[in-house]
């Protein structure tokens, strides 16, 4: 399990159809003790996503945040974009199940989620989810070393 919440730093943010949700997590997050940080967007109008989650996971690569929550319609593209930042790791999770096993297996430190896709209550499980474990290490460890090295410039398997 986690570390206590109130030692964990948490970087949110989304687009225009994941505010609504996002505003909701936040909530939910202070209540639990979390300190959070909203990267926006700050209403309704309409942004380009991608700026958002790549600032939400240079955040985090860098450093000053220790996990980060992205919302967007469905999930998709905001993983997509952070996942774009060298070192990151971006997990869309639908349920719980997969929330967890993205930090257990894959020891992502963003969680997407999809405003679209799971309703408000589903939407804070799902984040509790993700924040209450940690990367255990075992045989996951090799498998995201080989995710490094292609980040880092290997270019064919090594079947």
């Amino acid at each position: 399990m986690s570390s206590n919440a109130t030692s964990q730093r948490i970087a949110i943010g989304g687009d225009e159809a994941g505010f609504q949700l996002k505003e909701t997590l936040i909530e939910h997050l202070h209540a639990r003790g979390y300190a959070v940080e909203d990267f926006g967007t700050y209403d309704a109008e309409p942004i380009l996503y991608p700026d958002v989650a790549v600032t939400v996971a240079q955040a985090i690569r860098e450093g000053d945040f220790d996990r980060g929550i992205l919302v967007c319609g469905t999930g998709i593209g905001v993983a997509i974009a952070a996942n774009k930042v060298p070192g990151i790791r971006a997990a869309q999770a639908h349920d719980t199940y997969s929330a967890a096993k993205a930090r257990t297996s894959n020891d992502a430190q963003i969680v997407t989620l999809g405003a679209r896709v799971v309703g408000p209550e589903l939407a804070k499980s799902i984040v509790d989810a993700f924040l209450a474990n940690d990367f255990p290490g075992g045989p996951s460890v090799a498998k995201l070393a080989r995710i490094s090295e292609y980040e880092s410039g290997l270019e064919r398997p090594r079947l």
